[in-house]
């Protein structure tokens, strides 16, 4: 059955993981599977008919784009994409004005830019729920399928280890939250100079821990994960972060360092022979195909929390 946001006297958003109980991450997570064998059967499920999704896309995007656009189809609903180009935000329309104006005449709006702040107060004029498709501070959705990746593979990930591998970036920040709600050890392992933002530290640091030691953050692990090593917007670090990494790369050796059913993740897109080796991420404890589609499934759970009444 559908599950729905606690009523409240204001607009539900969805910008953090810190907008959700772990009891309401974990429903959302088992709702999402519940919609995927849906789908895979061939149900038609319409809960959205004549909703409509407004995207604002400052950043470049695959998997978030055409998940949303083909959750919002498959729920009956539409989703209009606005880039830069398409809208006077790129002309230098306050965001405020834009929010009032979109928010107006669709019923949910989902935008990923750069600036964090700029989600925020998307969010604080907008009259209906804003969803961060990514900022440079956090990506919520995609911790949404990663964590519907794991469930679905190997249950509750509540008492387990998990090691990022890596910058200390927006994926690890949505890690570090994900590891406060759920209950799980997060390992983190990052060259010096590239650890997580000292809030997200401080906000969550009785789940993690923080490491130079690569090998010794793998070991007994059940879950590791990596992302790029330059970020969109950080392509002129590029040469100076291939140094810095170059001790970062999961190998199969590290893989060999887990747990024998340990699996690994990547977001996408990925730079094989930098930041993972070709024979993990296309070997057999690689779920990132699963993780992938999971997009598609975890946001369609998280619009009907949101929209359904």
């Amino acid at each position: 059955m559908a599950i729905k946001a606690v009523p409240d006297e204001t607009v539900r958003h969805f910008l953090t993981l810190n907008d959700l109980s772990a009891s309401e991450f974990r429903a959302i997570i088992h709702r999402a599977i519940e919609l995927k064998a849906m789908q895979h059967r061939g149900e038609i499920y319409e809960p959205l008919k004549n909703k409509v999704l407004a995207m604002i896309f400052e950043k470049s995007s695959t998997r978030t784009r055409v998940s949303f656009e083909t959750g919002m189809a498959q729920f009956g609903g539409h989703a209009i994409f606005l880039s830069p180009r398409d809208t006077q935000l790129g002309r230098g329309e306050p965001i405020e004005d834009s929010a009032r104006v979109l928010s107006s005449m669709a019923d949910c709006l989902m935008v990923r830019t750069f600036e964090h702040e700029k989600a925020e107060l998307l969010a604080q004029y907008s009259s209906v729920p804003v969803i961060n498709g990514l900022t440079d501070d956090v990506h919520p959705c995609q911790l949404l399928a990663d964590m519907q990746t794991y469930f679905e593979q190997r249950g509750d990930i509540k008492g387990k280890t998990v090691t990022w591998v890596g910058d200390g970036n927006n994926m690890c920040h949505s890690y570090m939250r994900a590891a406060k709600l759920l209950e799980f050890k997060l390992n983190i392992a990052c060259p010096e100079g590239f650890e997580p933002q000292q809030k997200f530290i401080d906000e969550c640091r009785n789940n993690i821990e923080i490491t130079t030691d690569v090998s010794a953050a793998c070991t007994n692990s059940d879950l590791i994960v990596t992302d790029v090593w330059a970020s969109m917007g950080q392509e002129e670090e590029q040469n100076t972060r291939e140094l810095a990494f170059n001790d970062f790369q999961v190998t199969t050796e590290l893989m060999d360092l887990a747990k024998n059913n340990a699996l690994f993740m990547h977001c996408l897109p990925a730079h094989r022979g930098e930041e993972v080796s070709a024979d993990v991420i296309d070997g057999s404890q690689s779920v990132v195909w699963d993780e992938a589609e999971n997009r598609l499934h975890a946001q369609k759970a998280l619009l009907e929390f949101l929209l359904l009444d």
